[in-house]
């Protein structure tokens, strides 16, 4: 999503990944190869022009060897401002505006926002999901867990294995298993989606 002014999470954003590019010897143009996305667009989001969608920055991920939640970290509008919420050692806290926040793949599709800051163990994000038909699949090392808090979602774990969860189910897969999800039933899902540290 092109942005008409460069916000101070994006910018961030499109730093980290022009560092992390550079410190791996790539150019603008075999990154966005391997990512699979166009050469201007990664130009615009390293600038902080534009807002990728999860399913893109987890392809920026892979092609640069590291995390969608690494690369997220970096868009935290708090941490960017240097003024994130104050909280005792030891803790993290997130407020309500505060969390990298990026679209889902498609038109008013919903929101991802990660709601962990710095380092830790695990990194939930809340998750909003609009969209009915299925993006691309995520496959990563890290284990996830999945909890439906309001609505009903498909998820297609790959190899024709599909698991349907409504209101209070949950979901475990391991690191390497491919996996999306979709809405299915009338309302908007809102998920918390857990994944485990590197």
């Amino acid at each position: 999503m092109a942005l008409d002014e460069p916000d101070v999470a994006q910018v961030s954003l499109g730093a980290e990944i022009r560092r992390r590019r550079k410190e791996s010897g790539m150019t603008l143009a075999n990154l966005a190869a391997q990512a699979g996305i166009s050469h201007p667009f990664l130009s615009q989001l390293e600038r902080g022009y534009a807002r990728p969608s999860m399913t893109t920055l987890e392809r920026i991920a892979r092609a640069l060897g590291t995390t969608q939640v690494s690369l997220m970290l970096a868009a935290d509008p708090a941490l960017a401002r240097n003024t994130p919420t104050p909280a005792p050692e030891g803790t993290h806290i997130v407020r309500s505006d505060e969390g990298a926040l990026l679209p889902q793949a498609g038109d008013d599709a919903g929101y991802a926002r990660l709601l962990v800051t710095g380092t830790a163990a695990f990194y939930p994000q809340e998750q909003v999901l609009s969209r009915r038909d299925y993006g691309d699949y995520f496959q990563h090392e890290q284990e996830e867990w999945l909890h439906v808090v309001v609505g009903e979602v498909e998820v297609d774990l790959g190899d024709g294995r599909y698991v349907e969860l409504r209101k209070g189910d949950s979901l475990y897969y391991a690191g390497g298993i491919p996996h999306r999800w979709r809405l299915v039933g009338p309302d908007v899902a809102h998920l918390i989606v857990v994944q485990a540290s590197l």
